[in-house]
């Protein structure tokens, strides 16, 4: 099964940025849980939502000849929550792009209270390498059908 932390794209320049939107719903389980009485988005979720939109924004950039990574996450802040009925957003932009990998700032939102900001590091695996053959990719987000975010991001422009 896939996990998807973002719904659709609301910006998207490619090399420079990105927006993405997560709508928090109590028709997702984890909330049920992720406080009793409280529910908020787990942090977790929200640094993949983060993940996810800057991970996009990068292996665009490289025309998705990579499958795209996450390394690490050096650096992430929460300074609020969100609450079933809020909608995130996700704002990356592009840092670093290289053949190897790259990294992105993101920024998670609510209105203009910001909820959280990250620094995201990235690394490239060429369908070739060896190493790729490890991964189980039925669980692989950032190549596979992830990408029909974007188409559905158009579609609600009319593009």
């Amino acid at each position: 099964m896939r996990w998807y932390w973002i719904d659709r794209f609301i910006e998207f320049e490619s090399g420079k940025h990105a927006k993405s939107v997560k709508n928090v719903s109590l028709a997702e389980e984890h909330l049920h849980d992720h406080f009793p009485g409280f529910p908020v988005m787990p942090g977790s979720l929200m640094i993949e939502g983060m993940a996810q939109t800057g991970g996009i924004l990068l292996g665009e950039h490289y025309k998705f000849q990579y499958n795209v990574i996450l390394a690490k996450v050096p650096k992430v802040t929460f300074h609020s929550w969100a609450c079933p009925g809020d909608q995130l957003i996700y704002s990356a932009q592009l840092q670093d792009a290289r053949e190897e990998g790259g990294s992105v700032t993101v920024t998670a939102t609510v209105s203009e209270r910001l909820v959280a900001e990250a620094e995201i590091v990235f690394v490239h695996l060429n369908s070739d390498d060896p190493q790729l053959s490890r991964i189980d990719q039925k669980n692989f987000v950032f190549r596979m059908n992830l990408l029909d975010i974007l188409t559905v991001g158009k579609a609600g422009a009319g593009g």
